[in-house]
């Protein structure tokens, strides 16, 4: 089984999400296998359901799943680290807080963990208190550099940057990609995304020299009726992708 991200010439891994099995399969073969298939916590009641359904999804999609919050909702991060546990995704969603518990729940270093900081209003400075208990605390802020260097000490691979609200925070986001380069950290653009920003937002990143980039593109792509994610969008993206990569 393998645990690392299938990613486009070793640069980028499209994240979306999932809104049924059949739908994953589908998402999974519209981006070529370059995808990382989002199954949320908060859909189920417990870890057990969670990870009997969730292995069925890994299954069909060569275990290119990713384990969500839902909306980074940090009630759900204990729940995310007990599922990742038993499952073994390629790729885990957390917030700043709960990065240390998932790695070390998941005993090996392959898989993604993403660690959840958000904007501040000021470029190079961002908010870590996204924990359960933190997230409803007085905003501590630092400065990007420390948030990443924090995040590798708790085995983090990667900074979740959410939520960015596409284009509107272009200077901080900017800010956040450099940081990523220099510290060799990957980068996970969330929040806001959709296929007319896509590519201004990438090209950020890219032109920073991002080793890594997991592109979060959610509700802008899903069928409204469905709640499917739409496998010709996922297609134009990852065309995108191509474009943009080489």
């Amino acid at each position: 089984m393998k645990l690392t991200p299938n990613f486009y010439r070793d640069r980028v891994c499209l994240n979306v999400l999932a809104g049924s099995k059949d739908n994953a399969r589908d998402i999974y073969e519209a981006a070529e296998g370059h995808v990382l298939v989002g199954v949320l916590s908060k859909n189920y009641p417990d870890v057990a359901s969670a990870v009997a359904d969730m292995k069925e999804y890994a299954a069909l999609i060569e275990n290119a799943l990713s384990v969500g919050l839902g909306a980074g909702d940090p009630r759900q991060s204990l729940m995310v680290s007990q599922i990742s546990a038993q499952v073994q995704p390629q790729h885990v969603n957390q917030v700043f807080t709960g990065v240390g518990t998932s790695r070390g729940m998941l005993g090996q270093n392959d898989s993604v963990v993403n660690g959840l900081i958000s904007p501040t209003g000021k470029p190079s400075f961002v908010k870590i208190n996204t924990g359960p208990l933190s997230s409803a605390s007085a905003d501590a802020i630092v400065p990007v550099e420390t948030a990443i260097a924090l995040l590798k000490d708790m085995g983090g691979s990667s900074v979740k940057y959410f939520p960015m609200g596409g284009l509107k925070t272009r200077d901080e986001f900017a800010a956040v990609a450099r940081a990523c380069a220099e510290q060799d950290f990957w980068l996970e653009p969330t929040g806001g995304i959709d296929l007319e920003n896509f590519e201004p937002i990438m090209e950020i990143a890219l032109a920073a020299g991002v080793t890594k980039i997991i592109p979060h593109i959610y509700s802008s792509i899903i069928d409204s009726a469905s709640g499917n994610t739409r496998p010709e969008d996922v297609k134009t993206l990852l065309a995108s992708v191509k474009k943009l990569v080489g």
